[in-house]
């Protein structure tokens, strides 16, 4: 079998230096790797740069921009690999090898099943985009809460509110609930208030509405509102919903404090009172004062 066209020239200046034999073995060998180069130089300084470019005038995220130009140049590179072995003559070799990568490659994906399973939930996460980066998420029934600083197709990282750093699995984020609070422009907050039955139940729920109409970060529209939601043991509950504007963490927690703390003012200053539990201890006894301390039993 003949070298191929391309490698004949390099091997003929090589031959009286090597000899015949090297000469062909080295020029193959510099084939490959010259097209392996200028496939390499050429994906980065044009091709990948091109993809990138196409990708953000088609409105693709940041966060996803850089791993789908990743694929694609990992792409390029195969293909550029696979041009290198034919235009090199090693033909013969990378059928051996194709025999040996397809045996390899099944027991690679049996060992990775766990990151194979990863990147696909991966891929889902980039093309459902149920978060960004930036974005306050909640998961595992809500034991778990942060706002996403990386997405890559095998992880999210996500700092909580106590500045820990979580890696997560993405199988854990698209196999259950996960909720985004501020993936909309508006956010409904609500708040259980809790009063006496002997209280006014129509002048508490206007002080709740008040104090929400006195906030410019509560939304007028949807209005705020007020519904007896529930006959506790010691209490009436009154539940407050409010919505708040370009929602995020930060917001979330201060205005309901502030909003929180500004009825609980109002309703002191007009004797509401929010009554804490209270039990009856009955019994033989339990009418009879303690033993005072020091005495005997």
């Amino acid at each position: 079998m003949g070298i191929p066209a391309q490698v004949a020239p390099i091997a003929d200046v090589l031959a009286p230096i090597v000899g015949n034999a090297l000469a062909e073995t080295l020029a193959s060998a510099i084939v490959f790797l010259a097209v392996v180069a200028i496939v390499f130089v050429g994906n980065r300084a044009l091709l990948s740069p091109l993809v990138d470019r196409v990708l953000e005038e088609r409105g693709v995220e940041p966060h996803a921009r850089r791993p789908l130009t990743k694929i694609a140049s990992i792409v390029v590179l195969f293909a550029g690999i696979a041009i290198a072995f034919g235009l090199a003559g090693y033909g013969s070799f990378l059928r051996s090898l194709a025999t040996i990568a397809a045996a390899a490659t099944l027991a690679i994906g049996f060992a990775l099943q766990e990151v194979i399973r990863n990147f696909v939930a991966g891929v889902f996460i980039y093309t459902d985009r149920p978060f960004r980066i930036g974005d306050w998420v909640e998961w595992g029934g809500g034991d778990y809460s942060g706002v996403v600083e990386d997405i890559s197709f095998r992880v999210t990282r996500i700092r909580t509110f106590d500045n820990e750093l979580l890696t997560v699995p993405n199988y854990v984020l698209t196999s259950g609930v996960v909720k985004n609070p501020v993936a909309k422009d508006t956010l409904r907050l609500k708040f259980l208030f809790g009063i006496d039955y002997e209280d006014d139940i129509d002048r508490a729920t206007t002080i709740i509405i008040e104090e929400a109409e006195k906030r410019d970060d509560i939304l007028a529209d949807p209005a705020p509102s007020v519904r007896l939601t529930e006959l506790g043991d010691s209490f009436v509950g009154l539940q407050s919903r409010i919505w708040i504007d370009n929602p995020s963490r930060a917001d979330f927690v201060r205005t309901r404090g502030e909003y929180v703390t500004a009825v609980k003012q109002r309703f002191d200053e007009e004797g509401i009172s929010i009554p804490f539990p209270q039990r009856t201890v009955s019994g033989r006894g339990a009418w009879e004062e303690p033993p005072a301390f020091g005495d005997e039993a």
